[in-house]
Parts: structure tokens; C-alpha cells; sequence
């Protein structure tokens, strides 16, 4: 077979594969677009394991009607504009691929309006092309739900498991979250059911118990120690307290940069998964 570029939209159809493994991988990107937009409220809510449904609303600054298509064309970010800027990265995502990798493979809808808009902006996108775009009203920030999930693509749910082992890789997004952003104020809705709330007010001790429950939070042991310039912090349990997962385990990197990938790696071998808070990086 002859060596040839491949089309674009094979090329959109592979990229977005990359992006969204699973359903926990688009509720993981919409909820660090939130952040990223400065939100202090986000509502996550999800249905069928995440193939079926998956919302998240925020109340941060919303994106502009103008840029509303844009957003969801690939490289389309606010965050970069010059080679520069890749050193001076604070923000969870840059790259601009979420919405148009995740609008690929599912039909989304968005609704968003920004602080100096008079009223907001509705786009539905399906199989990466707009279907609908029209004026509706809500206050400042952005919603996007995202509903038929791989719906096209049979090869890539045949690799997903059960509704309930899909459900417990979202519910673990959302809470490593909300422990890594105890300042903002999380509520999770699975299958119809209220399954995690946070206060928002920036104690780890309340967003530990609003995830593994009062009586548990109250026998952590809070660790505090400096060496500059390091800083430990956080909680740890007593003897008493013991697991036989390493999933309880939850490592937050604060203002590391990128050097934050070069983690030891007796500390890599307990985690599983990673992702940035600004110059963080947070391993669970």
C-alpha cells in the first residue's frame, strides 16, 4: 500500500481517540475547562455510565458568542498564541483539543455566556459539524452536555466495561478534583442520585469527608513540613486506619511545572493516573 496523507476527518477521528479513552476522559476535560475558567461552582451529573449522558456546568467566565464555533475547532485555544507561552503554561489544558476531540465522537451541546455579553449562546455540534446555533438565556458561565457517546464507533465501546465500572472512573475524577480544588464547590449527580458534594470553602478535612465520609476525616492526621523550597502537606491516617487498595492513595504536586513529571519513581509506582492543577500535577 502506497504511503499518502490521510484525510482530515480520519485524522480528527484518530486524534480524538487519543483524547477520550472512555467516558471518565470527557467528564476529566470539562471539568478542568471549568477550572480553567476560573469556576468556583461546577455540577457534574451523568447517566448509562457516561455513554448516555454527561453534564457539566460551571460558573466561571464563559466563553464570548463570537469564539463560541470557534472553541470547537481543533488548536483552538486562549491559553497559547506564541511559542513563548509553552513555558509559562498555568493552566490545566492548553492545547485546545477537548471540545472538538469529544464533539467527534458524540453530539454536544453547549450553552455559554460571558460576563460582557447581554445574553447567552446555544451551539449543538454532532459528528464535529454545527447543527444548531441560536441566542438563550442563563447567567455567566458554560454547560455542555454531551449525550451518545461512541454511539459511531463500535470498535471503541467494545473496550469499555460495565455501566457501573464506567460510573466508579467518573465518580473517581470528580473526587480527585474535589480534593485537589478544595476552594471549589463540587456537586455530582450519577444515575439520577446525588453522590458527592463539597462546601467550597477550601478545607481538605471538609472535601475528604464530603468523599469518604465524616467519621474518616475526622481521624486523619494533618502534615505539614517545609524545606525550602519544598513544602509537604496534607493528611495522612492512623495505624488504625488501613486499606488494601492503593486507589485511596491521592498525590497533589503544587507549582512544580513540568518538572513535576520527573516524580520519583518509588512515588510513580503508587499511582495510577495524573493530571495539572495550573503548574500541578495531581497523582492518585
Amino acid at each position: 500500500m502506497p504511503i499518502k496523507v490521510l484525510p482530515r476527518e480520519v485524522i480528527s477521528k484518530i486524534a480524538a481517540g487519543e483524547v477520550i479513552e472512555r467516558p471518565a476522559s470527557v467528564v476529566k476535560e470539562l471539568i478542568e475547562n471549568s477550572l480553567d475558567a476560573g469556576a468556583t461552582q461546577i455540577w457534574i451529573e451523568a447517566q448509562g455510565g457516561g455513554l448516555k449522558f454527561i453534564k457539566v456546568a460551571d460558573n466561571g467566565s464563559g466563553i464570548p458568542a463570537a469564539d463560541v464555533e470557534i472553541a470547537f475547532q481543533r488548536y483552538a485555544t486562549s491559553k497559547v498564541s506564541k511559542l513563548d507561552d509553552l513555558g509559562k503554561i498555568s493552566t490545566l489544558g492548553f492545547r485546545g483539543e477537548a471540545l472538538p476531540s469529544i464533539a467527534t465522537v458524540a453530539q454536544v451541546e453547549m450553552l455559554t455566556k460571558a460576563e460582557d455579553d447581554d445574553t447567552g449562546t446555544l451551539i449543538l455540534v454532532e459528528n464535529g459539524h454545527t447543527t444548531r446555533k441560536e441566542k438563550q438565556s442563563r447567567p455567566r458561565g458554560t454547560s455542555v452536555t454531551v449525550r451518545y457517546l461512541f454511539r459511531d464507533f463500535p470498535a471503541r465501546l467494545k473496550f469499555l466495561k460495565s455501566t457501573t465500572t464506567e460510573n466508579g472512573h467518573i465518580a473517581d475524577v470528580v473526587s480527585h478534583y474535589a480534593m485537589a480544588f478544595p476552594e471549589v464547590k463540587f456537586h455530582f449527580v450519577l444515575e439520577g442520585r446525588q453522590v458527592l458534594s463539597t462546601s467550597g470553602n477550601g478545607d481538605l478535612r471538609d472535601a475528604v469527608a464530603a468523599i469518604y465520609g465524616l467519621d474518616l476525616a475526622r481521624q486523619m492526621i494533618e502534615i505539614r513540613e517545609s524545606d525550602e523550597p519544598l513544602l509537604i502537606f496534607g493528611m495522612i491516617s492512623p495505624p488504625s486506619i488501613a486499606r488494601s487498595s492503593r486507589s485511596y492513595l491521592d498525590f497533589f504536586v503544587i507549582d512544580a511545572g513540568y518538572a513535576a513529571i520527573s516524580l520519583p519513581a518509588q512515588l510513580k509506582r503508587l499511582t495510577t493516573a495524573g493530571f495539572y492543577r495550573g503548574n500541578t500535577l495531581s497523582l492518585s
